[in-house]
């Protein structure tokens, strides 16, 4: 993986190499922080690239800061500023990643959330695929279970919390799959180790409601909005129960990383014909027109970097 050459680190853009913290800092110990990721699509034609939903997500990281406690003067609009200013000067002209991070950054031993000074890191990198086998991906339903938002809230991209994530995808990879599907404590979907789900059954696009411990994604409102408005397919949230997404017509997995990744099989069992189907592969190309700026009634949703 290429890593950066710049971060915004402790209130300025320093070399990536001297952003550094200490063993003994407290998100490191404790897992008090939160982060974000958005992506910036490069668009040969335009040559222009686009942050895809940047307000939405820097929303989002404040509220995951909020839920920790932590306050920043930062407003959305202040780290959309500062993150094309990082951008313009790694000159990145390919697809990119951005990690924004906000964390406990005091030193020393003692577990609380209270009185604990933050800090606020920005980094970029380029970046392609999550799912390297994003048109056939193969899923397990896993043995772990999601974490309830009575102990860790999902809805907030807390570090601590994707100790989860990591046992569900290192034991569905380690047992030849692509990536897994978790349920709730009351056995329902509720979401793939690191991305929401979707499915399609007699024609009608189905997720899991933001109530089933899942992430309040993005990609996942992306998703409902243009099934509804561009391809005027019929849209639910609903709870979904384990074997019906053995039975589903379609099935799918969204996020900023994982973008929409086509899964054909669950468990050994092949999801309708075993390939990806039509109406996955209709949002997919209207989501990349979308995010690369070719859909002009959505292009409130960038903000051009150059």
């Amino acid at each position: 993986m290429e890593l950066p050459t710049y971060a915004y680190f402790e209130g300025e853009i320093v070399p990536y190499r001297e952003a550094k913290v200490s063993i003994l800092v407290h998100a490191l110990n404790y897992g008090t922080a939160a982060f974000g990721g958005l992506r910036g699509y490069w668009n040969e034609g335009d040559e222009q690239l686009y942050l895809f939903r940047a307000e939405d997500h820097f929303q989002r990281l404040l509220n995951s800061a909020k839920i920790l406690t932590m306050e920043f003067d930062e407003t959305p609009a202040d780290l959309i500023h500062i993150t094309k200013e990082l951008l313009q000067k790694e000159g990145y002209h390919q697809d990119v990643y951005i990690r924004p991070l906000v964390y406990k950054a005091e030193e020393g031993i003692g577990v609380r959330l209270h009185d604990i000074k933050a800090e606020l890191a920005i980094s970029a990198l380029p970046f392609a695929r999550y799912v390297a086998n994003d048109t056939d991906a193969h899923v397990t339903i896993s043995s772990w279970r999601r974490i309830d938002d009575n102990m860790i809230p999902a809805r907030g991209k807390i570090a601590g919390a994707y100790a989860n994530s990591a046992f569900i995808k290192s034991d569905a990879v380690r047992s030849g799959f692509d990536e897994a599907l978790v349920l709730t404590s009351d056995g329902h979907i509720s979401e793939g180790s690191a991305e929401n789900v979707f499915l399609v059954r007699d024609g009608v696009l189905v997720t899991p409601p933001i109530t089933e411990n899942i992430l309040e994604g993005i990609t996942r409102r992306t998703v409902l909005q243009i099934a509804d408005e561009i391809l005027g397919i019929e849209t639910r949230e609903r709870r979904v129960d384990r074997t019906e997404i053995y039975v589903c017509d379609e099935l799918f997995l969204t996020g900023t990383a994982a973008q929409i990744t086509a899964v054909t099989q669950v468990d050994h069992r092949l999801i309708g014909s075993g390939k990806m189907g039509p109406i996955t592969k209709r949002l997919r190309e209207t989501f990349d027109d979308v995010v690369r700026g070719r859909v002009q009634s959505y292009s409130s949703w960038l903000t051009i970097v150059y």
